[in-house]
């Protein structure tokens, strides 16, 4: 299960506190309509008509530093679709295809497994009750968001999903991670690794 739903980014837009939502998978219909990757438990309440989100496009789209509005919500074949004021047709939702959905929030609103940015900053790694290393920052990118962790004198760029970053304890300070092998070191080579060759298996009785 993704955690990128949950994370949320502070001073994005003049410093205010900003939940992100969703994400623009691609255009739906003829009339505007844009597919939804929901980042938030409770779209009903974040997509009602008239509400607006800040947008995350790359500098170069027609859409960088604007906003849009919504106009409808709606479930469509089990897809969560929306559309937004002055997007009118394909050509235009095109646009704003892979675009990310950002809204501002109060920091009392925020939803279950949600977190602001500096509250998981400077949190310890743990793994296997040992202090791996220390969350320096969080980076976020439409796949996933990623916890960039100070281990000794390099950064490691951990995806923050539940699989490998199961609890998160802001009032002890830290984080409980399980990374897959080779992320917090090197991975053994030929002679180390552990061979299964003369391991001997059970027995699977077929009746």
């Amino acid at each position: 299960m993704s955690r990128m739903t949950d994370v949320v980014s502070t001073d994005r837009n003049q410093g205010k506190n900003q939940l992100r939502v969703g994400r623009l998978v691609k255009a739906h219909g003829l009339k505007g309509a844009l597919k939804l990757e929901l980042y938030t438990d409770n779209p009903e309440r974040r997509f009602t008509p008239g509400a607006e989100f800040t947008l995350q496009v790359p500098e170069a789209s027609p859409w960088h530093g604007k906003t849009v509005v919504v106009r409808e919500y709606r479930v469509m074949n089990g897809n969560p679709v929306v559309f937004f004021k002055d997007v009118d047709d394909r050509e235009g939702a095109e646009t704003l295809v892979r675009a990310i959905l950002w809204i501002d929030q109060d920091n009392d609103e925020v939803e279950d497994n949600a977190w602001f940015d500096h509250q998981l900053t400077g949190l310890d790694v743990v793994r296997d009750g040992v202090v791996v290393g220390k969350v320096a920052r969080v980076e976020h990118f439409p796949a996933q968001d990623l916890l960039i962790v100070r281990s000794g004198d390099q950064d490691i760029m951990v995806p923050f999903v539940e699989a490998i970053v199961p609890t998160v304890d802001v009032r002890a300070g830290r984080v409980i991670v399980t990374p897959p092998a080779g992320l917090f070191e090197e991975l053994p080579d030929a002679s180390e690794a552990v061979s299964y060759t003369h391991l001997t298996l059970p027995t699977i009785l077929l009746v």
